[in-house]
């Protein structure tokens, strides 16, 4: 049975505000908790208006103390941004708060743009990922003798570290250091299965991580916006395209609405077009019977021993469906055909 998780970047959609977005968050993580999914990430990404997740340790925190069985975490902390000591002090916190919930997946992008990353008062060096990896899980470990700095708390830790990657870069990375790989397929689909016959082929078992894999782990993302028909789902995820060409365009803000997607298409200049059929190669959309096909086309494809799905939807419970459907599609793929009895309550603010 392949594992599926969810990846949240806690959006603010027009009209809305950071506190609705994390009400939302941790509604969403409450459903996804009853409905199976087995980790419930957050991303790290600073100066985004339709992003709300840039405290990503605070949001962890607050979707962890909101549920109770579901693994909670990073995907990813953007480690340039930070002293290795910080975040193994703040993974350490959320590993005592939360024991055996909390992961922590490392990306070497600055998830914001360069002035951003100054503004973030660390001049970013994505030269010295690999050391900063190594310094950080050493921070999580049993403090060697006569070791003066430790992290407290932090360890002696249970946490769990992932390698995020967009490139090949990650994948090489992970390989080498022996630990579990999840790679944005959701926005870098050309790389995919070139990452993952590299960090297949050159994976090493190492001492590195807390628990040593024996094989290679991959878990791609992957954007899926599902609806009750394909016409329904083509319009939400306009919203999902917006915020991509917004982001093209340095006319950042919040998620904004679905439009007419017939419309919303004839609008795009021919390299928007392109631009958006790249990016968007491997996301799935539509009814639930398109999601299904997708889905195990993707599995089939990727061999993924987990798949971790992200999805920007205006409505929070057009959000609550899409994610609602995945999970009866992964039921179905399993052989156990089970449709969740679903009801949602609009969030008060």
């Amino acid at each position: 049975m392949t594992p599926f998780s969810i990846l949240d970047l806690a959006p603010i959609v027009e009209g809305g505000t950071a506190t609705q977005a994390f009400r939302n968050s941790l509604d969403l993580a409450q459903h996804a908790e009853r409905w199976g999914y087995n980790r419930y990430w957050l991303a790290e990404h600073h100066n985004m208006p339709a992003v709300a997740s840039a405290a990503t340790a605070v949001v962890i925190a607050h979707v962890a103390g909101g549920t109770s069985t579901i693994r909670v975490g990073a995907g990813g902390i953007m480690l340039p941004n930070h002293a290795p000591l910080v975040i193994a002090e703040q993974f350490g916190t959320l590993d005592a708060l939360f024991p055996g919930r909390i992961d922590l997946g490392l990306g070497r992008a600055p998830g914001s743009d360069q002035i951003t990353a100054l503004a973030l008062r660390r001049a970013p060096n994505v030269d010295s990922f690999p050391q900063d990896v190594q310094e950080l899980i050493a921070f999580l470990r049993e403090p060697a003798p006569g070791q003066r700095v430790k992290a407290v708390p932090g360890a002696g830790s249970q946490v769990p570290i992932w390698i995020l990657g967009s490139s090949l870069y990650g994948a090489t990375l992970a390989a080498e250091l022996g630990l579990p790989f999840a790679f944005a397929s959701h926005f870098a689909p050309a790389q995919l299965m070139p990452a993952l016959e590299i960090y297949r082929t050159r994976f090493q078992r190492t001492s590195i991580g807390r628990e040593p894999l024996e094989r290679p782990y991959v878990m791609p993302g992957i954007s899926i916006i599902a609806a009750d028909t394909d016409d329904e789902a083509r319009r939400l995820f306009t919203s999902h395209q917006q915020v991509f060409l917004a982001l093209r365009r340095g006319q950042l803000g919040p998620v904004p609405p679905p439009v007419d997607p017939d419309r919303f298409e004839a609008a795009l200049t021919p390299l928007e077009r392109a631009e958006l059929g790249h990016v968007f190669s491997a996301a799935i959309v539509g009814s639930p019977a398109t999601v299904q096909q997708g889905v195990t086309e993707f599995l089939e494809k990727t061999n993924a021993d987990e798949l971790i799905v992200s999805g920007q939807i205006y409505d929070h419970t057009a959000r609550l469906r899409s994610f609602e459907i995945v999970s009866n599609v992964r039921s179905r793929l399993t052989g156990r055909d089970r449709q969740t009895e679903w009801r949602h309550e609009p969030i008060k603010i």
